[in-house]
């Protein structure tokens, strides 16, 4: 354990999910564009991921920043490694190394 409770609780969520999306709103409901984008690239894949709702715990909101050292939400994890924002995520996926990724981490998908 750290000596800061929000980085634990961090690293808690994204070792017990394979997927973890930081984000504003839920993954039913997105709160801003760019969470809305995160999520359809997941769903696209159809990749189930958690998602964490940033509005409701300004604890976590401004956490998750320090946490990965990078400045915008969404934040994306997977299996406890941060891979990226809204424009890193759509670029990946544009491109399909998003897909080849989640393939080599050996995440779980729905069926098609």
């Amino acid at each position: 354990m750290s000596e800061n409770p929000v980085f634990d609780q961090i690293r808690q969520e994204t070792t017990d999910n394979d997927v973890v999306l930081f984000m504003k709103g839920s993954p039913t409901f997105p709160q801003c564009g760019f969470s809305a984008v995160a999520v359809e690239v997941l769903n696209r894949l159809g990749v189930p991921f958690k998602g964490i709702d940033v509005l409701s715990d300004p604890a976590i909101r401004d956490g998750i920043k320090q946490y990965s050292d990078w400045p915008t939400i969404p934040q994306l994890y997977v299996k406890g490694e941060f891979v990226g924002g809204c424009d890193i995520m759509r670029e990946m996926y544009e491109s399909g190394e998003l897909d080849t990724f989640l393939t080599e981490k050996q995440v779980a998908r729905a069926e098609a």
